[in-house]
């Protein structure tokens, strides 16, 4: 069977190191027993290493890591048991996924809030930093939460900036980087992010089942599920303690393990090797689109600020109809919303959607040959 060229990395990067394939078969048939659970400590050793490796990555060792199911789950966890009351402001980038967006919808329905969008430019695609300026005196930023990169179109947001002026305020800020950690080496050492949301199944290059966030640890939303955590057993109520606090129920262990394995590799190759080969094949993807006449690039002015993630518009066809003759021809992409109507709307490919292409490191020639094939049959049979 011919080999799949694969440009839907934004919704799981694939393939995987081949030493998280190793790792995981391995370590789940010598290890695979119930972290906490037992007297075998060789689980529990390898999720305390995972989060050290998590926090060595980020440049926070003084940071708690929290792990969840999923990236969404930690969103609502985060959003749903922040003290939340009326008339809160919060702000939100145009480029929010429904794991966020859905949860701010939920939680109207229980507050008076005032969700407003922050600043950016329709036409080039970049924050206007000096009008969020002015958006947060106007209106104080109780929460401000912000896409690091859009899974729509890759625009990347200054989330250093951002957060510096809403800190002034005493905003939470809550950051989602699925598409960027373990991709864009960034320092959450700092007090300015109060909460920060990871995919390890996405940029890390881990398996599905293991996300979660990074946090201060001196702010507590309340659980979202009660439990027993494997840890003061005794106590009717949850732990106060994180992460005990937010981990209830056996964890995924073989998951972890993926995780373990993924990080261990980016320590190895390097963070910024892997982004620099990352923008190489972005370049030759936006290189390969741009032959064609019967394509429209949705991306920022400046491919710099983003990352390898790419939406089109094809001439005379749906976005569904390309991604099902995408397939027919062996290339792998995703079409539609892409579970961000927000940023769709923002950018007027509402409802129809787009076809969006996204890079990993590991994509070859052969899977850019096999691109301009495709396409060129389109063009040719349109």
């Amino acid at each position: 069977m011919d080999k799949t060229a694969y440009f839907n990395n934004a919704a799981t990067t694939f393939p995987k190191p081949e030493e998280v394939y190793s790792f995981v078969d391995k370590f789940y048939r010598e290890s695979g027993l119930n972290s906490g659970r037992g007297q075998n400590n060789s689980t529990s050793k390898l999720t305390q290493d995972t989060r050290n490796l998590l926090l060595e990555l980020f440049h926070c060792p003084a940071k708690k890591v929290v792990f969840t199911p999923s990236a969404t789950e930690a969103i609502n966890v985060i959003l749903q048991g922040l003290p939340i009351t009326d008339n809160y402001n919060i702000y939100i980038s145009p480029f929010e996924h429904n794991a966020v967006t859905r949860v701010i919808n939920y939680l109207q329905g229980l507050y008076k809030l005032n969700i407003i969008t922050l600043s950016v430019n329709e036409k080039n695609l970049t924050y206007d930093l000096e009008k969020i300026k002015y958006q947060f005196a106007e209106n104080k930023p109780n929460i401000v939460i912000i896409s690091h990169a859009s899974n729509v179109c890759g625009v990347i947001a200054p989330i250093t900036e951002i957060c510096t002026m809403s800190h002034q305020y005493g905003s939470i800020n809550v950051i989602d980087m699925c598409q960027t950690a373990g991709l864009i080496d960034t320092d959450l050492s700092s007090n300015l992010y109060d909460f920060v949301v990871f995919a390890g199944h996405k940029t890390l290059y881990a398996t599905f089942g293991i996300a979660g966030f990074i946090c201060n640890g001196d702010i507590k939303p309340k659980p979202l599920i009660y439990g027993g955590a494997g840890f003061d057993s005794a106590n009717p109520n949850v732990p106060d303690t994180i992460p005990e606090r937010y981990e209830v129920g056996s964890q995924n262990i073989m998951a972890i393990a993926g995780l373990y394995a993924a990080l261990s590799w980016i320590k190895k190759t390097g963070i910024h090797r892997i982004y620099a080969k990352e923008k190489e094949n972005h370049s030759k993807l936006i290189a390969v689109l741009s032959e064609f006449d019967n394509i429209r690039i949705i991306t920022p002015a400046d491919v710099a600020d983003t990352v390898g993630v790419v939406s089109c518009v094809f001439d005379s066809y749906s976005s569904d109809n390309i991604g099902q003759i995408l397939s027919q021809q062996g290339v792998e992409v995703r079409t539609g919303l892409h579970c961000a109507p927000l940023a769709h709307r923002f950018l007027g490919t509402f409802p129809a959607g787009t076809v969006r292409f996204s890079v990993s490191y590991f994509n070859t020639e052969d899977d850019f040959a096999k691109l301009r094939q495709a396409l060129e049959f389109i063009c040719e049979n349109g």
